[in-house]
């Protein structure tokens, strides 16, 4: 029974790791990527501090003089209203992160303009305007941890 046991754990694994299964997060990267030059314009944006924090984890090293460059052209929050009350007051909000970007391996430019958008709804209540500036806040910082994924799996497209 012991032996059954083993072998299905053992089966379980093969299985897992034979389907392409990964970790959340780990984004295996070409070897002729494995030393970029992040450039941008605002060096502590959410985006820029997420999108360094990705490509450490997938194993890049970030260097000035990299000839692979990564260049961030647009990273910003946008924020409008999306429904209000009966009073006129904003009900809903909309967030929306925008990273354009692009891609180059010294003189070959591999990605050129590309543009991720995500966004988020959240709703608002003045009578809890500290808790919703603190989501906001949060939200914000989900949504450009989420383009940074996004980003990094087009960077691990280019073979």
């Amino acid at each position: 029974m012991r032996i059954a046991g083993w072998l299905l754990l053992v089966c379980s694994i093969a299985a897992v790791g034979g389907c392409g299964f990964r970790l959340q997060g780990q984004v295996p990267l070409a070897g002729n990527l494995r030393v970029i030059n992040l450039q941008a314009v605002d060096g502590q944006s959410d985006f820029v501090q997420a999108i360094s924090r990705d490509l450490r984890g997938a194993g890049v090293t970030l260097d000035a003089g990299a000839p692979a460059v990564l260049a961030i052209e647009r990273d910003e929050l946008l924020e409008r209203v999306a429904s209000v009350s009966a009073r006129n007051v904003p009900r809903e909000y909309e967030l929306t992160y925008v990273v354009r970007f692009s891609f180059k391996v010294g003189d070959e430019t591999r990605l050129q303009g590309e543009e991720v958008a995500v966004s988020r709804d959240f709703s608002f209540d003045e009578r809890a305007a500290v808790a919703k500036d603190r989501e906001r806040e949060q939200l914000r910082m989900t949504l450009a941890e989420e383009a940074a994924v996004i980003v990094l799996q087009r960077l691990a497209s280019l073979r």
